[in-house]
């Protein structure tokens, strides 16, 4: 492989996927593209729904494998972009289009030192890549959906912007409906339950409780009351329900079920979780992944924002060019230097641990 044209082939994927829309759930034609991108370089490949993925040429199912995951999904543009979000523009250094940042530059350096091993016959490691659809919602027809398709996975790396270092823990998600019910009655009158009240008094509990156990790389649980409703349009009226939602932000410290176990002993409103599929995601330090990103310079964090990670019952390093706090803002872009870094990171990385056999 000709390590030469893996930058310009890698921008050129990345303004092509830019000048297609790929809203989670209507990824078809992104999909289209990096099927014809393989197929062109000889790749075999195959595709389940809009998730298309592949394994090195030598795929050994007797050696371990690595999974490369990002998604090619977007979500819809901020009503604020003063640039068409669907003209790669190269400016200033700078690639502007809507998802170059999240994570199209990740996940063309991915696809980029993918390549660069393809057809190298001497690896430790199998590498199986796969770019990935509904990552946004964290849909079910995404990388969930394509896992008992791929062989069995040891580790992952996991492309998002993390400006290359190396995100070793994740917070996962549990959003909670939570319905405190009281009994109607007439306002000017001392009549029935104020189920507005007892919920207030859930919400002043979840305001200040304090998981013990803090993460060592993610810290401490983190609860957050982001709405509150009820049915009743009548100003005279006592309500009898009273509804909120609750995100959670779970740590490695706790399981979801210990979460919900918690809460539930300590409020009086009825508590269903939404799904409890995203969940918390780590990997050693000591992992040889990570201490290959620590030669290179890179420093470790736990990270705040929830991924494909979350979905992939194994150890997950979560790393790639391009910044976070650049998602999903207008006139989203990526630095064309942050692409070669991270095709370069990316290769440095795994020749460090699939080349000791």
């Amino acid at each position: 492989m000709n390590t030469g044209l893996l930058y310009p082939d890698a921008v050129d994927l990345l303004k092509r996927l830019i000048a297609t829309p790929s809203f989670s759930r209507e990824e078809e034609k992104t999909a289209s593209i990096l099927e014809q991108f393989l197929q062109e370089r000889g790749i075999p490949h195959s595709r389940s729904l809009n998730n298309v993925w592949c394994t090195n040429k030598y795929f050994d199912p007797a050696k371990p494998t690595i999974l490369l995951n990002s998604h090619h999904d977007t979500v819809k543009p901020n009503p604020q972009y003063t640039k068409d979000p669907f003209t790669p523009l190269e400016e200033d250094g700078k690639l502007f289009g809507l998802g170059s940042n999240d994570a199209g530059g990740c996940l063309v350096s991915l696809v980029a030192a993918f390549c660069y091993f393809y057809d190298r016959p001497d690896m430790a490691y199998n590498l199986v890549l796969a770019a990935t659809a509904e990552e946004e919602i964290s849909g079910i027809n995404g990388i969930e959906s394509l896992l008992p398709s791929l062989p069995p996975i040891e580790v992952a790396m996991v492309g998002e912007p993390t400006q290359t270092n190396l995100a070793i823990a994740e917070k996962g998600l549990l959003v909670l409906d939570c319905t405190a019910s009281g009994k109607a009655g007439h306002a000017a009158r001392e009549e029935g339950v104020n189920a507005i009240y007892k919920a207030m008094q859930d919400i002043e509990w979840i305001s200040t409780y304090r998981f013990p156990r803090v993460s060592e790389t993610l810290g401490p649980v983190k609860m957050s009351v982001t709405s509150i409703s009820t049915e009743n349009k009548a100003h005279n009226m006592v309500p009898a329900s009273c509804t909120f939602l609750v995100d959670v932000r779970v740590t490695d410290a706790y399981t979801h079920e210990e979460v919900l176990q918690t809460i539930r002993q300590h409020v009086q409103s009825d508590v269903k979780p939404r799904s409890m599929r995203l969940r918390s995601s780590s990997i050693s330090k000591e992992h040889p992944l990570v201490q290959a990103g620590i030669k290179l310079g890179k420093s470790m964090y736990g990270s705040p924002t929830t991924s494909d990670a979350a979905l992939l019952n194994v150890p997950v390093l979560k790393c790639g060019p391009g910044d976070s706090a650049r998602s999903h803002t207008a006139d989203e872009f990526i630095y064309l230097a942050e692409i070669r870094e991270g095709i370069d990171t990316y290769i440095r990385i795994l020749e460090e641990v699939i080349g000791n056999k």
